[in-house]
């Protein structure tokens, strides 16, 4: 099954035989262990947990919970993915990025980077006010947020906040590098998050 957890490594590019340059986010994928099975019958519905890296502190419940997947095993990040079927796999299974073929289309899910609290200016792309004579020179605040009717906020006002740290998807990347001697995937194109982030990456079965 293709289904993987890494962490980006960053960008780099690669030039194929024919000369053309393309542009490729570098990622240590895997090796990912098969923690847990659930199936139709006992949990309603067919998904497969992966455990990967290595945790310093792991509590007593998730030491208990991968136990069974091996006695030395400390996961830094559990994930789980649905899939439609019952899963092939049992728990112990290593998963790795041999599963994955050059030219699949795959999903990729992180975590955005994080710019702390932001203006409106910046975080919904506002104008900026005039600045012109006689202007008290707040160029980038909001304004005037209410109205007359109904003398309320109308809750998901775009207003300032913080701002990424948010759950995002990408879909239809291309694999464009496997070195599965160093569990090494490159996927053309860019990928949310920062560098060492974890990412999930499911290909299309």
């Amino acid at each position: 099954m293709q289904v993987i957890i890494g962490t980006k490594i960053g960008m780099t590019q690669i030039i194929g035989e024919d000369g053309i340059v393309t542009p490729v986010t570098i990622l240590q994928a895997g090796p990912a262990t098969v923690t847990q099975i659930k199936t139709v019958e006992t949990d309603g519905y067919n998904a497969v947990q992966l455990g990967f890296g290595q945790s310093k502190n792991l509590s007593k419940s998730v030491s208990a919970h991968v136990k069974k997947a091996g006695k030395d095993l400390s996961p830094k990040v559990l994930k789980e993915f649905r899939v439609e079927k019952e899963p092939e796999v049992k728990v112990g299974d290593i998963l790795t990025v041999e599963s994955f073929n050059l030219g699949d289309k795959v999903t990729v899910t992180g975590t955005s980077k994080g710019k702390g609290f932001a203006g409106t200016v910046k975080r919904w792309n506002f104008n900026e006010s005039r600045n012109t004579h006689g202007f008290k020179g707040n160029i980038r605040r909001v304004g005037s947020i209410g109205s007359m009717y109904p003398q309320k906020v109308f809750k998901g006002k775009k207003m300032p906040g913080r701002m990424g740290h948010d759950k995002v998807t990408v879909k239809n990347l291309e694999v464009a590098y496997i070195d599965k001697e160093n569990n090494i995937l490159g996927l053309k194109g860019a990928i949310p998050g920062p560098k060492k982030g974890i990412v999930t990456v499911e290909g299309k079965e």
